[in-house]
C-alpha cells in the first residue's frame, strides 16, 4: 500500500487517468477491462519481451518516433495523408492504433484475431496516388513492411534509452520475433525476427525513402502544432524533442529536423527520462472503481 499523503495519492490517479482517456479514448476503463480481464488464451504469454515494450511509458516517444520515420516513405505518407483523418481526428487515430497495440499484445487470441481482420479490412479499401503520380495500396506487403519496420525500430530505440527495464540482447531479438507475429498476421511478409534482419531490412528500404511534401508538413503538425491545450504543450515537447532525438541521423536531414548529438546527450535525454519517469509514476496508480451499473 502506497504511504504517500492522500493528496498525492488523489493527483496520481486523476493524472493518470487523464493520460489513460487520451490515449485510449473515453471508454478507456472497460477496454481496459475486456483486454486484460477476458479469459482465454493469449498470443503473447506473460514473460513476453512484446508486454515489457508496449507497457512501458517509453511508447510515448517511440511511437512520435515511429510517425517521423514512416512519413519518409512517399506512399505509406500519402495513404496517411489521404485517408488516416490525423489531422482532422488525431487523437481519435492515437486511440485506435493504442487500442489495437494493447488488444494484439495483451487481449485474447479471438479478441486480437479480429482487431486484425478488422484492420486488414480497412487496409483493402484504401488506394489512391501520390501527387506525383505513383499508385498505392495500403495492403501492400511491401509497404507494410516499411510501416513495420519503423515501429518496432522506433519502439525499440524508445524502450532501450527510456525504459523502465532495458532488454538484454536476447530480449531485443524476443521483442521482434514477437512482433513479427503481429506483422505476418497483417499482411507482411517475412518481417524481421531479430536486430540483424531489422537493421537489414531498413537499410533495403532507404533508397525509396524521401521527403514529400505531405511529410514535411506531418512533421510540423506532429512536432510544432499539436491540438493540445496551453499546460499540456511543455511536457509534449519534451516529449517531440526526445522522438527527434531518437531517430537515427539519415533520417533528420530529410525533414529538416536538427542533428545535435552534445545537446541531445546532456539535455534532451535527461529531460526524456524525468518525463517517462513521471508518467510511469502517474500510469501505475490504481485504476479508479467501475462506476456502478
Amino acid at each position: 500500500m502506497s504511504s504517500a499523503p492522500p493528496r498525492i495519492r488523489g493527483l496520481r490517479r486523476q493524472l493518470g487517468s487523464s493520460i489513460f482517456a487520451r490515449v485510449a479514448g473515453p471508454a478507456a476503463a472497460q477496454t481496459r477491462a475486456r483486454i486484460h480481464d477476458t479469459p482465454g488464451p493469449r498470443w503473447f504469454g506473460p514473460d513476453r519481451p512484446i508486454r515489457t515494450v508496449h507497457g512501458d511509458a517509453s511508447m510515448f516517444i517511440g511511437g512520435l518516433s515511429a510517425l517521423l520515420l514512416q512519413s519518409l516513405h512517399p506512399l505509406a505518407m500519402a495513404a496517411v495523408a489521404a485517408h488516416s483523418g490525423f489531422r482532422g481526428d488525431p487523437w481519435g487515430r492515437l486511440q485506435r492504433t493504442s487500442t489495437f497495440l494493447a488488444v494484439t499484445t495483451y487481449g485474447t487470441a479471438d479478441d486480437a484475431q479480429e482487431a486484425v481482420d478488422t484492420v486488414r479490412a480497412i487496409h483493402g479499401s484504401v488506394t489512391g496516388r501520390t501527387p506525383a503520380g505513383e499508385p498505392y495500396r495500403a495492403a501492400d506487403p511491401h509497404l507494410l513492411g516499411w510501416v513495420h519496420v519503423a515501429e518496432v525500430d522506433s519502439f525499440l530505440r524508445a524502450h532501450q534509452r527510456f525504459g523502465a527495464r532495458p532488454l538484454d540482447g536476447a530480449g531485443c531479438d524476443g521483442y521482434l520475433a514477437d512482433a513479427a507475429r503481429v506483422a505476418a498476421a497483417l499482411g507482411v511478409i517475412d518481417p524481421p525476427r531479430d536486430r540483424t534482419a531489422l537493421a537489414e531490412r531498413i537499410a533495403a528500404y532507404r533508397p525509396e525513402l524521401r521527403p514529400s511534401r505531405e511529410a514535411l508538413e506531418a512533421a510540423r503538425f506532429i512536432l510544432l502544432r499539436p491540438p493540445l491545450p496551453l499546460p499540456a504543450r511543455v511536457p509534449y515537447a519534451v516529449l517531440a524533442a526526445n522522438a527527434v532525438a531518437l531517430l537515427p541521423p539519415w533520417a533528420r536531414k530529410p525533414l529538416g529536423l536538427p542533428y545535435a548529438p552534445t545537446l541531445e546527450r546532456c539535455c534532451v535525454s535527461p529531460s526524456g527520462t524525468l518525463l517517462t519517469g513521471a508518467i510511469r509514476w502517474a500510469m501505475a496508480s490504481p485504476p479508479p472503481p467501475p462506476e456502478p451499473s
